[in-house]
């Protein structure tokens, strides 16, 4: 064989082993790699996604759902928030596991955790499966950040679940707009 013909036969099995070794990895343990990349389809100008954290993932276990709703996504004061619960995610979430606080976002160096309870109301409306919450005071357009708390038990089927947030703006004409979604990861096994 000439040399180039041998380079081109180690290129190849090269090629090879590292397009194919993520495949083979995954069918041994599906939940080994974690996607570095997220794709939407059919995606529009419409969709805004926002940010969330949960402690855990696994189905049936006691999660506890951050929803934030940072300042970056809020152009004016709220004076009510709603929630809408995908119809798929059957867990019992009562009016007292449910609240809002300002929160410190965690990353690298910090953890995720409320700094501050704030006093609302929440009601549930079950047949249309919302969630709407009202603070005492409006919740302002400045830089903090704040998140919805829900303290639930994960449905027995895994998937992805996609809450959707409308709120209602502060202002002499209070309007209700679309504030973004949140879509969450529940592991299958």
């Amino acid at each position: 064989m000439s040399k180039t013909n041998i380079k081109h036969v180690l290129l190849k099995n090269f090629l090879k082993f590292f397009v194919l070794t993520p495949f083979a990895i995954s069918f041994i343990n599906p939940n080994i790699l974690n996607a570095g990349l997220e794709f939407q389809w059919n995606d529009d100008g419409n969709f805004k996604k926002l940010r969330w954290y949960q402690k855990d993932n696994r189905k049936s276990a006691r999660n506890k759902i951050f929803l934030f709703l940072r300042s970056a996504d809020r152009k004016t004061g709220l004076l009510k928030v709603n929630l809408k619960v995908p119809d798929k995610f059957i867990s019992k979430i009562k009016e007292k596991r449910v609240s809002f606080c300002e929160v410190q976002i965690g990353g690298f160096d910090k953890s995720t955790k409320c700094l501050k309870n704030l006093p609302v109301d929440v009601e549930l409306d079950r047949k249309n499966k919302s969630i709407d919450i009202f603070p005492t005071t409006p919740i302002p357009s400045g830089k903090e950040n704040y998140a919805i708390v829900l303290k639930v038990v994960n449905p027995n089927r895994g998937g992805l679940y996609q809450f959707h947030s409308f709120g209602q703006s502060s202002g002499n004409v209070p309007v209700s707009f679309y504030l973004g979604s949140w879509t969450l990861k529940m592991q299958s096994q």
